[in-house]
């Protein structure tokens, strides 16, 4: 069975999800404090954590480092915090998502259902894709329609990206499902120095999902999470 770890120092809540989670036969285990969460997380490996931020002792940010320290665990943050600021750094620490209290419980188990589905290593050099009608191959670095149609070998990809929005899509592919902060995102692709242009991200996303997404205005695949990042839904 699956194995949840959960943590929160308020009694009512740790006992409504426990309850929660096991009558959807879920196995689960708990802990009310930080040293705690990561005291069990090493002792008895889960498969995911829902893991509260305002905790005594360590906070659940740290919590989040120290478990990014030595595992890949999806951690799900479900916290009273509903700043941008708190989003940004636990997603920065490490976190796969954040759902804010109060919340919906039929959320908060699709969101676990969603991380439990994603592959072990997500940090692939390579791999493949399909947004919209084609297919997006990291290896070659080539965009090709997904109908039979496929060009002759020899003819140029029906679509060109750019060295830049190859480096954006191929680290969003390589996280699929999770929010990728803007931050990370300046980081990797600009370097240390362009953290607040987000003005970059908002040009180059747009220009990805006209030539990729089917309905650029509604993207399926290439989604904004305001204020935080972006997430590739595959």
């Amino acid at each position: 069975m699956t194995r949840v770890l959960i943590v929160d120092d308020e009694p009512q809540m740790l006992r409504a999800l426990q309850i929660n989670l096991q009558a959807r036969e879920y196995t689960v285990a708990t802990a009310a404090d930080g040293a705690g969460a990561v005291e069990e997380a090493a002792r008895t490996p889960p498969d995911a954590i829902i893991l509260d931020l305002g905790l005594p002792g360590l906070d659940g940010t740290d919590v989040i480092r120290a478990l990014r320290a030595w595992s890949t665990v999806p951690v799900i943050v479900l916290s009273g915090r509903s700043g941008a600021a708190d989003k940004v750094a636990a997603l920065d620490a490490g976190a796969d998502d954040y759902v804010t209290k109060p919340f919906s419980m039929n959320e908060l188990l699709a969101r676990l259902r969603a991380v439990l589905r994603r592959p072990a290593t997500e940090e692939a050099s390579g791999g493949s894709a399909v947004i919209g009608d084609f297919i997006v191959d990291l290896d070659s670095c080539t965009v090709r329609p997904t109908r039979g149609d496929v060009p002759a070998t020899g003819e140029e990809p029906t679509v060109r990206l750019t060295p830049t929005e190859w480096r954006i899509l191929t680290l969003l592919i390589h996280h699929p499902g999770r929010l990728v902060t803007g931050r990370h995102l300046l980081l990797d692709v600009w370097g240390p120095g362009h953290e607040r242009k987000t003005n970059y991200l908002r040009v180059y996303l747009a220009g990805l999902r006209r030539k990729l997404e089917r309905d650029p205005a509604h993207p399926r695949h290439l989604i904004t999470e305001p204020g935080m990042g972006y997430r590739f839904e595959p």
